[in-house]
């Protein structure tokens, strides 16, 4: 009776070992963990969004009257919920239709350019941008001319590139 528990015994242990860990065999390396896409986005996936914006050329943009909260969110490649707090702390009035969709003039669209530039390229803190709109008035029209200067550069870049 012995031997036959014996018996039982090895067979269960040898089903629970793996194989990979019993002597004579090469141990596999642990598989790497993945990463997790949750949590708090790396300053340098920041960085690299601030410069991925995709908002159109003015004579695109000012085409429609108004723009979903859904088009602006992947315009500038953020959830919905960032922008609406991004509503609520700067104190935008948003046309809203009855169900309570939000819409969005290209104005308000060139707003939202000025902010994310700020919170995201220039990494003010959401009281400092505040403090920055509030003490530079005419901030709208120097991030526009700003904005023509780079398309300038780029264009100039490009044309020298060809040559």
């Amino acid at each position: 009776m012995s031997k036959e528990l014996n018996q039982i015994y090895f067979d269960f242990v040898k089903e629970e070992i793996p194989e990979e860990s019993l002597p004579g065999k090469p141990a596999q390396q642990p598989k790497e963990k993945i990463k997790s896409s949750r949590g708090r986005k790396s300053l340098k996936d920041m960085a690299e969004e601030a410069f991925g914006v995709q908002v159109p050329e003015d004579e695109i943009l000012f085409q429609k009257q108004y723009y979903s909260i859904g088009d602006v969110a992947s315009m500038f490649k953020v959830n919905t919920s960032l922008l609406r707090f991004w509503e609520s702390e700067f104190g935008w009035h948003l046309r809203k239709n009855k169900k309570g969709d939000r819409f969005f003039t290209p104005k308000d669209i060139k707003a939202v350019q000025l902010i994310h530039d700020l919170l995201r390229r220039r990494r003010f803190t959401i009281e400092g941008a505040k403090d920055f709109l509030k003490k530079n008035k005419q901030a709208d029209e120097k991030y526009i001319l700003i904005q023509s200067m780079q398309r300038l550069r780029g264009f100039l870049l490009e044309l020298k590139a060809h040559l």
